[in-house]
């Protein structure tokens, strides 16, 4: 089956895109032939932290018990009360129809169906905040964070699946881990960057729809971007003489987000 004629469309997120933009290579080695490295013990602790933490907001927006989740970690009740001090505005809102927790929109975008998971989407009849909750601490280069898919596709789909300008939303990162109080990063958008973003998506996803049809027809492997030696942190890992495998593409359809 070729790319062009699949049965089903791919689902993509913001991480498969940041990878995507960083290095091909390392989106075939984990999409596509699903190998992955085991997580650090670090790296395990500070995923389940942010596992529960987002837990923990989702089930405050919807009223249920926090008293299980707090007794376990008592962290989480310090992030908890540190972000309602310094987001009161947001967190101490009590009118449920113009907010949700974990609000998932899809959007089909040249064979392909992109997906996004808000933390929290609040609205108004004239704006529309994003909100993501982020446990780990505030990147100094807010440039970078701009540039980052998940800042650019939130925002894109949000605008092509609701009556919103472009100029009506904005994404909002709270940065929440301590021993740091929590800080924000706030992002507006604007119908020029709408425009931008569509066209490096589609610039994008035809560079994709072209190295999945050369590696399942012809064996040849994802390439390396221009810059990857200066840019790309996998770059050792994937050499530019290494031989590509022969494998199947079938499970990308069922490929899961990565952080990034």
């Amino acid at each position: 089956m070729s790319v062009k004629d699949r049965s089903s469309l791919i689902r993509l997120s913001q991480g498969h895109l940041n990878l995507l933009a960083t290095c091909p290579p390392r989106f075939q080695q984990i999409y596509i032939e699903q190998l992955h490295s085991p997580l650090s013990l670090e790296q395990k602790e500070k995923q389940i932290w942010g596992t529960r933490f987002h837990l923990l907001m989702q089930q405050r927006e919807l009223g249920l018990p926090l008293k299980s989740l707090l007794a376990e970690e008592p962290e989480l009740n310090h992030s908890l009360a540190a972000l309602t001090k310094a987001a009161p505005e947001i967190l101490l809102s009590t009118n449920p129809n113009q907010r949700e927790a974990e609000h998932s929109r899809t959007l089909s975008f040249n064979n392909y169906l992109l997906t996004v998971i808000y933390d929290l989407l609040v609205v108004d009849r004239e704006t529309a905040q994003i909100l993501d909750w982020k446990t780990y601490l505030q990147p100094q280069n807010k440039q970078k964070l701009a540039n980052n898919w998940q800042t650019r596709l939130y925002l894109y789909v949000l605008a092509e699946t609701s009556s919103y300008l472009p100029e009506q939303i904005s994404f909002t990162y709270w940065f929440v881990k301590l021993p740091h109080q929590p800080k924000s990063l706030t992002f507006t958008y604007s119908s020029q960057q709408h425009q931008q973003t569509k066209q490096d998506l589609a610039d994008l996803l035809t560079q994709l729809d072209s190295w999945l049809d050369n590696y399942q027809n012809y064996g040849i492997a994802f390439p390396h971007r221009a810059n990857c030696q200066t840019n790309c942190p996998y770059y050792q890992l994937f050499p530019s003489s290494e031989e590509s495998k022969s494998k199947t593409i079938k499970s990308i359809t069922e490929i899961e987000e990565i952080s990034i």
